[in-house]
């Protein structure tokens, strides 16, 4: 199985003294996910959970909606030359019945780690009709309970304490309870990492649950919880244009900026009800 992290020398300058010795980084390496033996996409991740990353990247383009919709998911022996396992080719099965993808859905060019889209054959094939109805979902979350977060967040990312250079989602139940949460160095894998997750323990929809995202809110993270019929997305920071719009349309709650006790809410404000509790006490 692949290292999540791995050594490099480094030359460490503070002020004027310099000093020689090993940092520690976060793993990146390739991933081929194939589907019923042929290749659909190659995305740049961190080793660690890639059949979630698999079950989560089906589901959020379409493919499958449940548990019962996969068959297996293995690892590829004899991805190299010399017929060695690399761990960096999935094959994912699907259940009889389940349609293959469509064409449209195969990436042109590799998915990088920062962008997921690299390559779609089309903003309409990012649009996939929504299996889930997130507007009947009455989820309510206190805006003090979702200001904890991204600390609860922060907390539990193990990788990123030895690398600075992961980000995370964490999937949390309304009172704040931590579900779920998986690291990557791409946002949009560590979020199918979590759907996927969920998939396979047969928890979707996902509905009454939030999902925390440890940076921006693009279009596709807004896609991936639809898909996932999560009914409020956070960010620490900003979304695009395009991810409050497609927000809108899905009846998604949407908050960016989410730090401390300060966010923007940009969607679905109903889902954050006004505190009716009294007011603190001024501070004499």
């Amino acid at each position: 199985m692949g290292r999540v992290t791995a050594l490099r020398p480094v030359l460490r300058v503070r002020a004027e003294r310099r000093s020689h010795r090993p940092d520690t980084l976060a793993v990146e390496e390739p991933m081929e996910i194939r589907v019923g033996g042929r290749a659909l996409t190659v995305t740049m991740r961190t080793p660690g959970d890639d059949f979630d990353l698999a079950a989560g990247f089906l589901v959020a383009e379409g493919v499958v909606r449940a548990a019962e919709d996969i068959a297996g998911i293995r690892y590829c022996a004899g991805a190299t030359a010399d017929g060695a396992n690399t761990y960096n080719v999935v094959d994912v099965a699907l259940a009889p019945g389940v349609p293959l993808p469509e064409t449209s859905l195969e990436r042109n060019f590799y998915t990088t780690s920062s962008c997921g889209l690299c390559g779609k054959a089309g903003l309409e094939a990012v649009r996939t009709t929504a299996p889930w109805d997130l507007t009947v979902d009455d989820l309510r979350v206190s805006c003090r309970t979702l200001a904890l977060l991204p600390e609860r967040l922060r907390a539990a990312q193990r990788v990123f304490d030895k690398t600075g250079g992961l980000h995370a989602a964490g999937l949390f139940a309304p009172d704040g309870e931590l579900l779920c949460l998986r690291e990557d160095v791409g946002r949009h894998n560590a979020v199918d990492k979590v759907i996927g997750h969920a998939l396979r323990a047969g928890r979707l929809p996902l509905r009454g649950t939030i999902l925390m995202v440890s940076g921006r809110a693009s279009f596709e993270l807004v896609q991936k919880a639809v898909m996932a019929g999560i009914p409020l997305l956070a960010a620490v920071s900003a979304p695009s244009s395009l991810a409050v719009d497609l927000a809108r349309e899905q009846g998604l709650t949407l908050v960016g900026f989410l730090r401390g006790s300060s966010m923007n809410v940009y969607t679905g404000a109903e889902r954050l009800p006004p505190h009716r509790g009294p007011a603190p006490s001024a501070v004499s």
